[in-house]
Protein backbone atom coordinates (compact mmCIF):
# COMPACT_ATOMS: atom_id res chain seq x y z
CA UNK A 1 0.00 0.00 0.00
CA UNK A 2 1.50 3.26 -1.27
CA UNK A 3 -0.01 6.77 -0.05
CA UNK A 4 1.08 9.90 -1.67
CA UNK A 5 0.09 13.18 0.51
CA UNK A 6 0.01 16.73 -1.41
CA UNK A 7 0.07 19.96 0.44
CA UNK A 8 1.05 23.60 0.05
CA UNK A 9 -1.84 24.35 -2.54
CA UNK A 10 -3.84 27.71 -2.33
CA UNK A 11 -4.60 31.04 -3.60
CA UNK A 12 -1.90 33.10 -4.93
CA UNK A 13 -1.93 36.59 -7.08
CA UNK A 14 -0.59 36.20 -10.88
CA UNK A 15 3.60 36.57 -10.43
CA UNK A 16 3.30 35.03 -7.31
CA UNK A 17 4.98 31.52 -6.25
CA UNK A 18 3.70 28.51 -4.77
CA UNK A 19 5.61 25.47 -3.16
CA UNK A 20 3.66 21.56 -3.20
CA UNK A 21 5.00 19.00 -1.44
CA UNK A 22 3.89 15.48 -1.77
CA UNK A 23 4.97 12.89 0.95
CA UNK A 24 4.96 8.93 0.30
CA UNK A 25 4.82 6.75 2.48
CA UNK A 26 4.29 2.99 2.62
CA UNK A 27 5.53 0.15 0.90
CA UNK A 28 7.93 1.96 -1.37
CA UNK A 29 10.73 0.30 -2.73
CA UNK A 30 11.72 0.58 -6.13
CA UNK A 31 10.64 3.99 -7.83
CA UNK A 32 10.73 4.30 -11.13
CA UNK A 33 9.61 8.17 -11.56
CA UNK A 34 7.48 10.71 -9.80
CA UNK A 35 5.99 13.67 -11.22
CA UNK A 36 3.22 16.09 -10.75
CA UNK A 37 0.41 16.38 -13.18
CA UNK A 38 -2.85 19.01 -13.19
CA UNK A 39 -6.36 18.68 -14.37
CA UNK A 40 -8.15 22.12 -14.79
CA UNK A 41 -11.90 22.36 -15.33
CA UNK A 42 -13.11 20.67 -18.30
CA UNK A 43 -9.60 19.91 -19.34
CA UNK A 44 -7.88 16.60 -19.46
CA UNK A 45 -4.64 15.78 -16.63
CA UNK A 46 -2.19 17.04 -17.89
CA UNK A 47 2.02 16.13 -17.25
CA UNK A 48 3.44 19.00 -15.60
CA UNK A 49 6.89 17.46 -14.66
CA UNK A 50 8.76 14.77 -14.21
CA UNK A 51 12.05 13.36 -12.30
CA UNK A 52 13.02 9.65 -12.83
CA UNK A 53 15.25 7.74 -10.85
CA UNK A 54 18.15 8.85 -12.03
CA UNK A 55 17.09 11.99 -11.59
CA UNK A 56 16.26 13.10 -15.23
CA UNK A 57 13.92 15.85 -14.84
CA UNK A 58 11.49 16.37 -17.47
CA UNK A 59 8.95 19.96 -17.23
CA UNK A 60 6.31 20.72 -19.63
CA UNK A 61 6.61 23.31 -22.28
CA UNK A 62 4.29 26.01 -20.74
CA UNK A 63 5.92 25.82 -17.52
CA UNK A 64 9.98 25.30 -18.68
CA UNK A 65 11.90 28.29 -16.72
CA UNK A 66 9.09 29.12 -14.01
CA UNK A 67 8.84 25.06 -12.30
CA UNK A 68 11.32 22.93 -10.82
CA UNK A 69 10.68 19.54 -9.48
CA UNK A 70 12.49 18.32 -7.01
CA UNK A 71 12.55 15.31 -4.73
CA UNK A 72 14.07 14.50 -0.99
CA UNK A 73 14.64 10.68 -1.28
CA UNK A 74 15.46 10.14 2.22
CA UNK A 75 12.22 11.85 3.25
CA UNK A 76 10.44 10.38 0.59
CA UNK A 77 8.93 13.68 -0.66
CA UNK A 78 8.58 15.33 -3.95
CA UNK A 79 8.40 19.06 -4.42
CA UNK A 80 7.17 21.40 -7.04
CA UNK A 81 8.55 25.26 -7.22
CA UNK A 82 6.25 27.23 -8.71
CA UNK A 83 7.63 30.68 -9.47
CA UNK A 84 5.96 33.62 -11.95
CA UNK A 85 2.34 31.94 -11.43
CA UNK A 86 -0.12 32.84 -14.24
CA UNK A 87 -3.96 32.44 -13.97
CA UNK A 88 -3.81 29.55 -16.74
CA UNK A 89 -1.74 27.57 -13.96
CA UNK A 90 -4.87 26.88 -11.89
CA UNK A 91 -5.64 23.49 -11.72
CA UNK A 92 -5.84 20.80 -9.39
CA UNK A 93 -2.33 19.20 -8.81
CA UNK A 94 -1.59 15.68 -8.02
CA UNK A 95 1.44 13.87 -7.35
CA UNK A 96 2.08 10.70 -9.16
CA UNK A 97 4.84 7.71 -8.38
CA UNK A 98 5.19 5.06 -10.93
CA UNK A 99 6.40 1.69 -8.88
CA UNK A 100 5.38 -1.09 -11.56
CA UNK A 101 2.22 0.32 -11.19
CA UNK A 102 0.36 3.97 -10.56
CA UNK A 103 0.20 5.96 -7.61
CA UNK A 104 -1.98 9.14 -7.29
CA UNK A 105 -1.93 11.60 -4.33
CA UNK A 106 -5.85 13.28 -3.74
CA UNK A 107 -4.81 16.58 -5.44
CA UNK A 108 -4.33 20.26 -4.27
CA UNK A 109 -6.35 22.94 -5.60
CA UNK A 110 -3.63 25.91 -6.87
CA UNK A 111 -5.53 28.93 -7.75
CA UNK A 112 -3.97 31.85 -9.58
CA UNK A 113 -6.36 35.47 -9.15
CA UNK A 114 -6.28 38.74 -8.38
Amino acid sequence: QVQLVESGGGLVQPGGSLRLSCAASGSIFSINAMGWYRQAPGKERELVAGVTSSGITNYADSVKGRFTISRDSAKKTLYLQMNSLKPEDTAVYYCHLFMGLHYWGQGTQVTVSS
